[in-house]
Order: C-alpha cells, then sequence, then structure tokens
C-alpha cells in the first residue's frame, strides 16, 4: 500500500455509538496499512465512546457544525480558497445545486467545504465520505477546489432521503461508491450510467470483538413469573426503528406469558416511548438501559432469549440498511425477530435462521415473539443457524479487504 496517500475520511459525527460499524471500519483500514485523517461535521454531544474508537490512530479534526458559530473561521477559509483553481468551478456546482435546493444546508455545505479545503489537516491525497448525502456534498465540493479525487460509501438514510438528481449527480462525480445493502446497490446503479463504479459491501462484523459465545442460552418457555423470557433491543430511539410498533406487540401477547423488555440506546423519543409503554400498560416489564458501550451490549446479548427489531420506513422514506445489531445479536446464537426492510432478509431468512415479519404489524410481530417464547428448541435452532451465517458471510476483514483493493486499484491507475 503507497504510504504517501493519506486519505481524508468525511464524518457527519465522530465519535458516534450508533455508528460502530463506520468505527470497526476505520480501524481495519488502519491495520490494512492506510493513512488516515478525519473530519467530523459535528462534535460528540454526549461524550461516550466505543473501546475501538480509543484504538483509531488517526487524528480528528472538527469542522464548524453552524457557519454562524465561527464566522471568523469561515470568511478566512473562503478567502484562503479563493486563491485555488478550483474554487470557482466549485461554486459554479454549488450555485447549480443551489438553484434546485435553496437551504441553509446547502450554504453550510459549502462553507465547510472552504474550510475544510483552506485548513487541509493532514495534506491528504484523497478523500473519502461516509454517506452520500451531507458528508458528500462538502466532500464533492472540497474535491474541486483542492483538485482532489473522492469516493464515497452510501449506507442507508443517506440514500433513501436523497432527491435522485442528487445522487445521480455524486455517483458521476465519485471515483467510486460503496453501499451496504443490495436493495441500495440496485437502487444507486439505476441512477448512473457509471454503473461499473457501484459495489455492494457489507460492513460484516469484527468477529474477535464478538467471540463465539461458549455458553447456553437459557430454556425459558414464559411459564415461569420469577424468571420471565428476556427480550432485548439495541437501537436508537427514532422513528425509524419502530419501537412504538415492538411495545404494541409486546402488550399484545397474551395474559399466561412472562417476560421482560430491556431496550438499550437514546434518542429523541425515549419519553414518548416511555409513556406509550405506561398507556399499553407494560411499563412494568420494560427497562430503559439509556446508551452502552460495545462491551456492555455484549453481555446483554449473551443474557438475553430473543432479539427484536421493528424497522420501518418512515413517511420521509428513511430507513435502516442491514442494521449491524442484528448482525451482533445473530453472532451470539441470540434469535432475531424483525421486519421485511432493506437489507433485512438479505441477514435473516424466516424460520431458517429467524423470524421475518411484515413492517407495521404489530398482530404478526405478536405471533412470531409468541412462538419464540413458548419454544427455547426453536430459539436454539435458529439461533445456530443465524450464527454460522454471520461467521461465514458476514466477516468485516471481507469488507476491509475489499476497500482497501478499491483504493489501490485507483493509485496504481494514478
Amino acid at each position: 500500500m503507497p504510504t504517501d496517500r493519506k486519505i481524508a475520511v468525511v464524518l457527519k459525527g465522530y465519535p458516534r455509538l450508533s455508528e460502530t460499524f463506520i468505527a470497526q471500519e476505520l480501524l481495519g483500514l488502519e491495520r490494512a496499512g492506510l493513512d488516515l485523517v478525519l473530519i467530523a461535521l459535528r462534535r460528540p454531544t454526549d461524550g461516550k465512546r466505543h473501546p475501538v474508537h480509543d484504538e483509531i490512530r488517526a487524528d480528528v479534526h472538527y469542522l464548524p457544525e453552524y457557519l454562524h458559530e465561527e464566522p471568523l473561521r469561515v470568511l478566512r477559509g473562503l478567502v484562503r480558497s479563493l486563491t485555488k483553481p478550483g474554487f470557482w468551478p466549485a461554486f459554479g456546482l454549488f450555485l447549480k445545486d443551489l438553484r434546485r435546493d435553496f437551504s441553509r444546508n446547502r450554504f453550510r455545505r459549502f462553507g465547510q467545504a472552504a474550510v475544510l479545503a483552506s485548513e487541509w489537516p493532514g495534506n491528504p491525497r484523497w478523500l473519502h465520505a461516509h454517506f452520500i448525502h451531507t458528508p458528500a456534498s462538502v466532500t464533492a465540493y472540497a474535491s474541486v477546489i483542492a483538485g482532489t479525487p473522492w469516493t464515497c460509501s452510501a449506507h442507508a438514510k443517506d440514500i433513501w432521503t436523497s432527491p435522485d438528481w442528487e445522487l445521480s449527480e455524486k455517483l458521476g462525480r465519485a471515483r467510486w461508491t460503496v453501499t451496504c445493502t443490495r436493495m441500495g446497490y440496485e437502487h444507486l446503479k439505476s441512477l448512473t450510467s457509471e454503473k461499473a463504479r457501484v459495489h455492494l459491501s457489507y460492513h460484516g462484523l469484527d468477529l474477535d470483538r464478538f467471540p463465539r459465545f461458549e455458553g447456553t442460552h437459557s430454556d425459558r418457555n414464559g411459564s415461569d413469573p420469577s424468571d420471565p423470557v428476556r427480550i432485548v433491543s439495541v437501537g436508537r430511539a427514532v422513528d425509524k426503528k419502530g419501537y412504538d410498533v415492538l411495545l404494541k406487540a409486546l402488550s399484545l401477547l397474551p395474559a399466561d406469558l412472562h417476560w421482560r423488555f430491556e431496550h438499550i440506546g437514546a434518542g429523541e423519543l425515549t419519553s414518548k416511548l416511555k409513556r406509550l409503554a405506561t398507556e399499553l400498560g407494560v411499563s412494568g416489564r420494560v427497562s430503559w438501559k439509556g446508551a452502552l458501550d460495545q462491551t456492555d451490549v455484549l453481555a446483554h446479548y449473551r443474557t438475553s432469549d430473543i432479539f427484536a427489531l421493528a424497522c420501518r420506513i418512515t413517511a420521509d422514506g428513511d430507513r435502516d440498511g442491514l442494521p449491524n445489531v442484528l448482525v451482533e445479536a445473530s453472532s451470539q446464537r441470540l434469535p432475531c425477530v424483525s421486519t421485511a426492510i432493506s437489507g433485512v432478509p438479505e441477514l435473516l431468512v424466516d424460520g431458517e435462521n429467524g423470524r421475518v415479519v411484515p413492517s407495521e404489524d404489530p398482530q404478526a410481530l405478536a405471533r412470531a415473539l409468541e412462538q419464540l417464547i413458548r419454544d427455547p428448541a426453536l430459539r436454539h435452532c435458529l439461533g445456530g443457524a443465524a450464527e454460522r451465517k454471520v461467521r461465514v458471510q458476514f466477516d468485516h476483514h471481507t469488507s476491509i479487504d475489499q476497500l482497501a483493493a478499491l483504493f489501490a486499484s485507483e493509485w496504481r491507475a494514478a
């Protein structure tokens, strides 16, 4: 791997507990010999980190999140960028985009790009954006200003909430784009004539951090009030995770079943969901754990009986790709119940290695949960099959090798 090819990775925020798959990828790329510098559009708000964040050696730099918060820095960035040959072509692209998206967000992204191009931390020779919406906008403008090529990793919300014209143009400007589900891959390919520039790359899982669970999951069947079946879910309390649907499903379970539900994660809807749990009469069986680090999450996977996540497509088109937590839980032989959204069926096949039900259907979700609560032998069977699939098909070394090869092929051609 060339030693003079520092890559500036542009991120929406860093570090973020909800994006362990990105941190895992960054660490993998470093271990593969790539030299990185991280550029974040947003500073962390809660100060919490996963252990993987402490292992990443790359320097981290923060752009002004809002231009009015650091006006002198933004003005300095614009003045310095004016001297670069690419400034006016980039400004032309910005004006073209602005005519179709006249928003404060569009001005902010160009200002951030000017700051990035003028400060140029680490003197990178390549730019890579994580997410094809706002981080890719900053990256695309900075690429033109600085005359530096760029590439992109697209995920879920960024694909499905971006207009097709913007996706199409970014796909044409980037040297290549990877995405993490087949549905996203097919959609992006349909928007560009440069189809060979779009690649499918599952995130996978760092199986060293999620080693085989050598213990056994319980044979609880919901009949013992003193030893209820343990259901867990990990995810932000946001609309696309469908926690309102999951709570409704739990409220529909037969009265003779004894269960406990634990939610791990923070989010804007936490208070609303707690009120809903009270209205549905299940609050006494629900625990809200808040955000936990990866070590604690792993412990919950190993002591639980069922993992549940009711993914949905929101009104604005937002949705999950393939939630990494489903891969994590599966790696610990924990049977998963989820919905037929985006990449979920690419991991879970209903009745073979998990249960997959229609989205927005609490009755179907309740039936699947009841089946798994009452049948520990089925739970063990599905959990074992899920683990085997993860360890064969979702090892993150495969995606790291693929990304490193994509970077290397560009550099060999340069």
